[in-house]
């Protein structure tokens, strides 16, 4: 399907104080939609983008359990990212004085708000089934507490109700690689790309762990002194990202993941405000992942008073969640047929 843009012409303020003069989100849709119709709208996470079918490829999609015979699919561009939707490099949108380095700070919150627009341009009034994982859950998460008359089931993996001490420590090494690249802060779309590299190499630790990285990435040859197959494999993680990511939103979007707090400006007590979702929800842990680790979806499980959860078995660590979705199909499934 090919990428939309919704224009906002409006000011959109954000939870920072700060109003956008305007802002755009790029999103695809699958399928067609007409009232009544049941929607499935996925939320992406950090460096993904509206193209669902592609980085969720074998759940969403043509074939696929999440599929455009069964419901309107819809997969939005989060506000700060690069992908069409405004962040730091829409200068010809929102003026250079608010581009680049200068663009403001925006929450999960404010990602969601631009969603919800984007969802009563669509006419959409109830979405059957909203699914995200890792950052995409902290969106869904959101969208729980703000529309909950909106949401009529949700499905969480790999993520947390308030990002972890370890989340906030791993981004804010990730954020001083940037900051160490000499070229950061000017005013060019490649500004800081080997600091970005660096921070890529940083959070391929955490998306993955010792399990996967002894099993894939051990050189057989004893005599080797250099060049090794580990330190190739995180050298092409990070060119590749470069390739296709920018360092401004990827050093905004990490700042946005440490301030998600499901609690925030609504009292402060996380375990009452995860009461307040009374949405069907089913949670998915995945028993290696050492970035939101089972306890973080353990901890939501018991505070959620429809909350289902399974936990699967993966090498893959953090990244399991767009990896394994066989297993995700057949839980997952399992869990809606009794809905």
């Amino acid at each position: 399907m090919a990428v939309q843009i919704f224009e906002y012409n409006h000011a959109f303020e954000l939870e920072c104080g700060i109003a956008l003069p305007k802002i755009k989100i790029a999103y695809e849709v699958y399928g067609d939609y007409q009232a009544g119709r049941k929607v499935a709208w996925v939320c992406h996470a950090l460096t993904a983008n509206m193209q669902a079918a592609i980085w969720w490829k074998g759940l969403v999609g043509e074939g696929c359990f999440i599929n455009p015979n069964d419901y309107f699919i819809v997969c939005a561009n989060i506000i700060g990212s690069c992908y069409g939707s405004t962040g730091p490099l829409s200068i010809e949108d929102i003026g250079s004085e608010i581009s680049f380095d200068q663009f403001p700070t925006i929450t999960i919150r404010d990602m969601v708000k631009a969603h919800i627009l984007l969802r009563q341009h669509l006419q959409i009034e109830s979405i059957d089934l909203l699914l995200g994982g890792s950052m995409g859950g902290y969106q869904a998460l959101e969208w729980a507490v703000m529309e909950p008359t909106v949401i009529q089931k949700m499905f969480l993996i790999a993520t947390s109700p308030s990002e972890s001490a370890w989340g906030v420590a791993v981004h804010t090494a990730q954020r001083l690689a940037i900051e160490a690249d000499a070229t950061w802060k000017e005013a060019t779309k490649n500004a800081g790309a080997k600091g970005l590299k660096a921070a890529r190499a940083i959070g391929m630790l955490t998306y993955r762990n010792y399990a996967i990285f002894q099993e894939k990435q051990t050189d057989e040859d004893p005599e080797k002194i250099d060049g090794f197959k580990a330190s190739s494999y995180i050298q092409y993680q990070g060119d590749k990202l470069v390739s296709r990511f920018n360092a401004y939103s990827y050093w905004l979007l990490t700042k946005s993941m440490d301030s998600h707090h499901l609690a925030r400006k609504r009292g402060g007590d996380l375990i009452a405000t995860l009461n307040t979702i009374q949405i069907p929800t089913f949670i998915m842990g995945i028993n290696s992942d050492i970035l939101c680790p089972l306890d973080e979806q353990r901890f939501m499980e018991a505070h959620m008073p429809n909350a289902t959860l399974v936990a699967i078995d993966s090498l893959y660590g953090h990244d399991g969640f767009i990896i394994e979705t066989k297993q995700i199909t057949f839980h997952l499934s399992a869990w809606l047929k009794n809905q």
